[in-house]
């Protein structure tokens, strides 16, 4: 399980959540979703342990995130940031091979596993003929789904991914939140994604994090909490609601 306790986050001069407590339990698909500047990607990286809190804390299967190592923690929780600044010089194949990192050894790098798994991640988000092409080259939806076999590779028994559909043609993104289903449902984890489309949230996510400008506005089951009433109180948008083959959609007024 990973979960805060009473957890207020800063930056600046400006708090989130005020006292958060949350548990997400193994085989959950959790969204958090919610408007810009609300606190999404903040929590993500305190959640890895990449920020720290103001106050409160957090902890994997009972034990505080802080204490454990860096190793430790990285072969247990692994982020997809929303964004990547710095260029990457080799190609496609030793791109992913970097999220091996957490398992390779002082002196002897990469080792045959490593390669197998960075291959078995490229193939599961369909680049496997991509491994020779050098990484520069990639365009922005292909550098995301490198992106995302980067953090496959790694094999974490859970997955933080800040806006993981960013850049992908439908087909991807389908493919994308296939992939992560199936993650959830077998690993000795679960997943959490940032996403900005409430429809995709509301029909592939087991619970959902809905965050307004103030702080949290719900959390539990996806069905419960993405509702048209408080999504429309988060966004500040108004909203159509309809049914087709039994199962529920939001679509904005427009």
């Amino acid at each position: 399980m990973l979960a805060c306790e009473r957890l207020t986050l800063r930056i600046g001069a400006r708090s989130f959540f005020r006292e958060l407590s949350l548990e997400l339990r193994a085989n959950e698909f959790w969204a958090v979703v919610g408007p810009n500047g609300s606190g999404k990607t903040t929590l993500m990286h305190t959640l890895a342990g990449l920020r720290r809190a103001e106050s409160g804390r957090i902890s994997l299967d009972g034990c505080p995130l802080s204490e454990l190592p860096h190793r430790s923690r990285a072969r247990r929780i692994g982020l997809l940031l929303q964004q990547e600044n710095a260029e990457f010089w080799g190609n496609v194949l030793e791109y992913v091979l970097l999220g091996r990192y957490p398992y390779a050894g002082p002196w002897r790098g990469w080792g045959g596993a490593d390669v197998l798994a960075a291959e078995a991640a490229l193939a599961e988000v369909g680049m496997s003929d991509f491994a020779a092409r050098e990484y520069a080259t990639l365009s922005g939806g292909e550098r995301q789904r490198a992106r995302i076999a980067q953090l496959l590779a790694q094999a974490p028994a859970w997955l933080l991914l800040d806006e993981p559909l960013q850049h992908l043609d439908l087909n991807h993104q389908v493919r994308t939140l296939s992939l992560l289903r199936e993650h959830a449902a077998t690993a000795e984890g679960g997943v959490v994604m940032v996403v900005h489309d409430a429809l995709w949230a509301a029909h592939c996510c087991t619970h959902a994090l809905l965050l307004g400008e103030d702080g949290m506005i719900a959390a539990g089951s996806a069905a419960d909490v993405l509702t048209r009433a408080r999504l429309e109180t988060a966004y500040g948008c108004a909203l159509k609601e309809f049914t087709a083959n039994g199962a529920r959609y939001l679509v904005p007024d427009i």
